[in-house]
């Protein structure tokens, strides 16, 4: 039996030891590349060959980072106001109601295969966040920060609920063609991507209809939370006021 070579594996060190002293982490990853490369033997050529290589083939997580600071730089310069004021100019709209029309448009794109239409960075915090916000603002006036907190972190939920369940209907998804070819490699057949495409529907239902209560119940929430964070220090200042004069 030939001798184990644990050589390639000092590419892993180089990572750990790296990260661990807080190095740059894109000179990290190409330094654990380089000597992975030295250590099984490839010549400087093929190694440059395979670095273009991956470069070529995760090109599309490079052009969605691109997105980031163009997003940065629009809400530096009041994009979040803006849909704020513009809501506020709408009448009849409520924190509820915004999230409601995006949790249903988000899952039916996500069924439709249009994942990245929409996200947490692209559209939720910089559009969907400040017109619930500003929703909320326009009917209760100042919202104290727990509260502003509680509708950030719903506008969060419609967006991760409804991509987690929708996403399941297009058969393309690579989690439909995961669970088709695990399915298959065990022996189980007669089932196909279009099947589990069709099975996931009524499960996107049902989450539509539960997150869409809960959204209902969430403006009687806003109003209580609210109601609860003002009244207590006005009581607290009351009852102290009441034992100064007692005193």
């Amino acid at each position: 039996m030939s001798e184990l070579n644990l050589l390639p594996l000092t590419g892993i060190l180089v990572v750990v030891l790296g990260f661990a002293f807080r190095f740059n982490p894109l000179l990290v990853v190409t330094a654990a590349g380089l000597i992975t490369g030295w250590a099984v033997d490839l010549n400087f050529a093929e190694l440059l060959a395979t670095f273009g290589e991956k470069f070529m083939n995760s090109r599309q997580l490079a052009s969605f980072l691109l997105i980031l600071p163009v997003i940065a730089i629009l809400e530096r310069y009041g994009l979040q106001n803006r849909a704020k004021s513009w809501i506020a100019s709408i009448k009849g709209a409520t924190t509820a109601r915004i999230l409601s029309v995006y949790f249903v448009v988000r899952e039916t794109s996500a069924a439709l295969g249009l994942l990245s239409l929409a996200g947490q960075a692209q559209t939720v915090r910089p559009l969907l966040a400040p017109m619930a916000l500003g929703a909320a603002a326009n009917v209760h006036g100042e919202l104290p920060k727990e509260v502003k907190d509680m509708i950030s972190a719903h506008s969060a939920a419609c967006d991760n609920i409804a991509v987690f369940f929708g996403e399941d209907i297009f058969i393309a998804f690579g989690a439909v063609l995961l669970m088709d070819a695990f399915l298959k490699e065990n022996g189980i057949a007669g089932i196909e991507p279009l099947h589990i495409g069709l099975w996931a529907i009524p499960t996107a239902i049902a989450a539509l209809i539960v997150h869409l209560f809960r959204l209902a119940r969430l403006e009687a929430k806003i109003c209580n939370k609210i109601a609860e964070l003002r009244n207590t220090p006005t009581n607290y200042s009351d009852k102290s006021i009441d034992s100064k004069e007692t005193a």
